[in-house]
């Protein structure tokens, strides 16, 4: 049973999928996948709330299945009944309303980290480190600060994470990870307005770093 934070569309949702319902309510994926299939619900719900998505079984095979938001989950398994069912229904409801809090701070986060971004860029283009770096400042001072708190730059955090140059690896974070990096972040701008550089600014928050790696 697994409720996680993940892109449905064009944004981060609290979501499941059709395997993990079929696991944890005994059933089999297919009469699932049929289920779903057999709802009624319109368009444009069906739009908003279910996904399809494929895997590759123990086969090695691509199979389908259906990644889905609260709402698609509750229609879902509104029909099914028993007492160990309503227990995973009632487990489920509280994953759902646990990721939908951790989404919540982490979309703060996210909102507060604008304005952080913005002053530590603006630090970089008033100092000598944007020329100096070729207009490369910031993309450098970010890889300082990535490896520093995850031990990887934004190259392999991408690869880590298995997304593109164009998706906003910020989107990949927990608020926990946002809040350190931004925490991060004020501390070189402040360095950076002081008159300090590169070399200087990256030993010292490698002395000062009291989170050390954190796990991405």
């Amino acid at each position: 049973m697994l409720v996680e934070i993940k892109k449905f569309g064009r944004e981060e949702r609290a979501i499941c999928t059709s395997l993990d319902v079929a696991e944890t309510f005994g059933k089999e994926h297919k009469n699932v996948l049929r289920d779903i299939r057999e709802l009624g619900c319109s368009a444009e719900f069906n739009r908003l709330n279910f996904e399809p998505i494929s895997y590759t079984d123990s086969m090695n095979r691509q199979q389908e299945a259906v990644v889905m938001t609260r709402d698609g989950f509750t229609l879902l398994v509104m029909g099914y009944t028993g007492n160990l069912a309503m227990k995973f229904k009632e487990a489920y409801i509280r994953q759902f309303n646990a990721m939908e809090t951790a989404l919540q701070g982490k979309r703060i986060e996210r909102e507060k980290g604008i304005a952080v971004r913005q002053s530590l860029t603006k630090a970089l283009q008033q100092s000598n480190e944007d020329a100096r770096m070729h207009g490369h400042a910031y993309s450098n001072y970010t890889n300082c600060i990535y490896k520093e708190l995850f031990g990887l730059n934004a190259a392999k955090l991408r690869e880590r994470f298995g997304i593109g140059r164009k998706e906003n690896l910020r989107d990949c974070f927990s608020q926990e990870e946002l809040r350190a990096i931004q925490s991060m972040e004020c501390l070189v701008s402040g360095l950076v307005d002081c008159g300090w550089e590169y070399a200087q600014i990256k030993e010292f928050i490698h002395a000062n770093n009291t989170r050390r790696q954190i796990a991405a």
